[in-house]
C-alpha cells in the first residue's frame, strides 16, 4: 500500500508534532550537558560512577522525551494532549495536510446546529501511481453531496470547497474564505482492490480536530465508509437528525463498486463542460449501467450527457429520445433523488417542454434546496419562455446557492440589460467580473469564464480587456459551436453586425442549436431585423 508514501507522511506528522525539533535540541544539550560533566566530575573528585550515571539517564531519557513530544504540547496554559484522535491515524495523514496541528489539543465542545457548516475538500490521492484523481473527488464529492440532505447543516458548494485542491494554505484561512466553522479534509490511498481513507474534521476558529478515523478496508466497503463519514461529521457537530435525515445520508445509489468507479470517471469528464468530454462522460456512465441497471445516478448523469450535446453541439431526434429514456429510467429507481427530478427536468428543456420542466425543477429545488442545477436550469427555462425578470430572480438565486458560479451572474446581468435595468446589471456584472478572476486563476483554460466575462465587461466599458478574453476563448476553442454563438454577441455589441453575423453562422453550421435563446438575447437586438439573422432563425427552428 505504498510504503514510501507513508514513510513521507510519518516524517511529515514528525515535523508537525515537533518531535524532530526537540531530538536535535535534546542531543545538542546532551553533548554538552556530557562535556561540562566529564569537567567537573574530576575536578570536584566525585566518584567515576556519577558520569556514567548522567550518560545513563540521558540515554534513557531520550526516547521518553520524543513519546512526551508525540503525545504533548508545551502551550501557554501548561501541558496539554496534542490530540485525541488514534495516533495511526495521524501518522499517515495526508503530507499535505493543511491544518496547523502543532498546538490542536482535541476539542470537546460542539458546534451549535444554528451555526453548524462545513466545507468537504477535495481529497488528496495518496496512491503511489498518483491517478486516482477521480476517485478521491468522488469519495470527497458522495460525502457533500450527502451532507446536503442535513437541514441544519450549512455545506459549501463544490465548487467553492473543490478550487482549493492542492493549495497549501492553512485550513483556518480556508474555512474562512468559503464561510464555514469546519472543513472536513482527508486522503485515499487505493492499490488494486484495497483501500485506505483517512479522514478528519477541523474545527476552522482554533484549528484544532473534532473528529479523525483511518479506514484500512476492501474496496467493495468504499460506500460503508462514506455513510459513515458523513454521518460522524454531523454527530460531531451536534446536528439533530431526523428519522428520514438519517436514512437519506447514503451517498451511493449502486451496489457494485466497478459501477461506481465508471460513474465516477464520467463525473469527471462531465463536469470540464466540452463536447468531447461529453461522449467520454457518456461512455463512462454507459459502463456503469451495464454493470448496475439499476444505478440511478449513472441514467441520470447519462441523461445530463445527452441534454447538454442537444443544447450546445447538435440537435436531433436521437439526443432528445435518449435523453428522456435516461431521466424517466433514474426517475423510475429514485423517485425521491433531486439529481433525478433535475435530469428529468432536464429533458422537458431540451425538448422545449417548459411547464412540465418547471414542475420538475421545483421538485427538485423543495427535495434538496441547496442543489444549484435545477435554480440555474429553472432560470434558462424561464428565459426560453420569455419571462426574464423570473429568470433575473432564479439566478441570483442559483448564484447565491453556488456564490463561485460566474454563469448564473454574467446571465443574470445579461438578462438585466434586456430588462432596462442598467444600473443593477452594472453592478453584477463587477461581481461577476470578480467571481471569474478567482476561478480562472484555478481553470486557465476554461473558455466558457473568458466569453462571458468578455460580455461583462464589454458592458462595464473595458472594452480592450474584453477583446483579449474573447480572444483568449476564440484561442481554446476555435470551432465550437458554444464559444462561437458568444464571440458573435460581443461583435454585435461592438457595433460589428458583418463579424456578429458571420459567427453566429459559423456557429451554426458546427451544431449551434440554441434557436428560443437567440430570439431572446438582448446582445443581439441590433441584429434581429437582418435578413441573414432571420434565416438563421429559420434554419434553427
Amino acid at each position: 500500500m505504498g510504503d514510501r508514501t507513508i514513510t513521507i507522511s510519518f516524517i511529515k506528522e514528525l515535523k508537525r508534532r515537533k518531535v524532530i525539533r526537540l531530538a536535535i535540541v535534546y542531543l545538542v544539550v546532551g553533548i554538552v550537558i556530557l562535556e561540562g560533566a566529564d569537567v567537573l566530575v574530576p575536578a570536584l573528585a566525585l566518584p567515576e560512577w556519577v558520569l556514567r550515571l548522567v550518560a545513563l539517564l540521558l540515554i534513557l531519557g531520550f526516547p521518553l522525551s520524543l513519546v512526551m513530544a508525540w503525545h504533548f504540547d508545551w502551550t501557554p496554559d501548561g501541558l496539554r494532549r496534542a490530540d485525541s484522535a488514534d495516533d495511526a491515524a495521524l501518522m499517515a495523514a495526508p503530507p499535505d495536510t493543511k491544518a496547523e496541528a502543532a498546538d490542536e489539543p482535541a476539542a470537546d465542545t460542539p458546534i451549535a446546529p444554528a451555526t453548524a457548516s462545513v466545507a468537504v475538500l477535495p481529497f488528496t490521492d495518496m496512491s503511489e501511481t498518483q491517478d486516482q484523481g477521480y476517485f478521491c473527488d468522488g469519495v470527497a464529492e458522495a460525502i457533500l453531496n450527502a451532507l446536503t440532505g442535513v437541514k441544519n447543516l450549512q455545506v459549501a458548494s463544490r465548487t467553492s470547497s473543490f478550487r482549493f485542491r492542492n493549495a497549501s494554505e492553512d485550513i483556518r484561512n480556508i474555512g474562512r474564505q468559503l464561510s464555514v466553522n469546519t472543513v472536513l479534509e482527508g486522503s485515499v490511498q487505493k492499490a488494486n482492490d484495497h483501500l485506505r481513507v483517512i479522514a478528519q474534521l477541523i474545527n476552522v476558529k482554533d484549528g484544532y480536530h473534532l473528529w479523525s478515523k483511518q479506514y484500512d478496508a476492501e474496496l467493495k466497503d468504499i460506500f460503508e465508509i462514506q455513510d459513515e463519514i458523513a454521518q460522524s461529521i454531523a454527530e460531531a457537530q451536534a446536528v439533530e437528525l431526523s428519522a428520514q435525515e438519517q436514512s437519506a445520508i447514503k451517498t451511493a445509489s449502486s451496489k457494485d463498486v466497478r459501477a461506481y468507479e465508471y460513474y465516477l470517471r464520467g463525473r469527471q469528464f462531465f463536469h470540464r463542460l466540452r463536447g468531447s468530454d461529453m461522449v467520454y462522460a457518456r461512455q463512462m456512465f454507459d459502463q456503469a449501467i451495464e454493470i448496475d441497471p439499476d444505478f440511478a445516478l449513472a441514467w441520470a448523469g447519462r441523461a445530463d450527457c445527452y441534454a447538454f450535446v442537444e443544447m450546445y453541439v447538435k440537435s436531433d431526434e436521437t439526443n432528445r429520445v435518449e435523453v428522456t429514456r435516461s431521466a424517466e429510467r433514474a426517475l423510475e429507481l429514485d423517485s425521491v433523488g433531486a439529481e433525478s427530478h433535475a435530469s428529468r427536468g432536464l429533458a422537458y428543456l431540451v425538448c422545449e417542454q417548459y411547464d412540465e420542466a418547471i414542475k420538475e425543477f421545483e421538485t427538485a429545488i423543495q427535495i434538496s434546496p441547496t442543489l444549484f442545477e435545477p435554480w440555474y436550469y429553472y432560470a434558462r427555462a424561464s428565459f426560453h419562455q420569455g419571462k426574464l425578470q423570473k429568470a433575473a430572480d432564479l439566478f441570483a438565486k442559483a448564484s447565491e446557492v453556488n456564490p463561485e458560479d460566474y454563469q448564473s451572474r454574467t446571465l443574470r446581468a445579461h438578462v438585466l440589460l434586456g430588462l432596462g435595468q442598467v444600473d443593477l446589471a452594472n453592478e453584477v456584472s463587477k461581481e461577476a467580473i470578480a467571481v471569474i478572476e478567482i476561478h480562472l486563476k484555478w481553470h486557465p483554460d476554461d473558455p466558457r469564464a473568458f466569453y462571458l466575462g468578455a460580455g461583462s465587461l464589454a458592458q462595464l466599458g473595458e472594452r480592450d480587456r474584453a477583446k483579449r478574453w474573447i480572444g483568449r476563448a476564440l484561442t481554446i476553442d476555435p470551432t465550437d459551436p458554444v464559444v462561437l454563438y458568444n464571440v458573435a454577441c460581443f461583435y454585435a455589441q461592438d457595433g460589428q453586425g458583418d463579424k456578429a453575423l458571420s459567427c453566429l453562422e459559423s456557429a451554426v453550421d458546427h451544431g449551434y442549436v440554441g434557436g428560443s435563446w437567440m430570439k431572446n438575447d438582448a446582445d443581439l437586438a441590433s441584429l434581429r431585423e437582418e435578413p441573414r439573422f432571420q434565416a438563421l432563425l429559420e434554419r434553427l427552428q
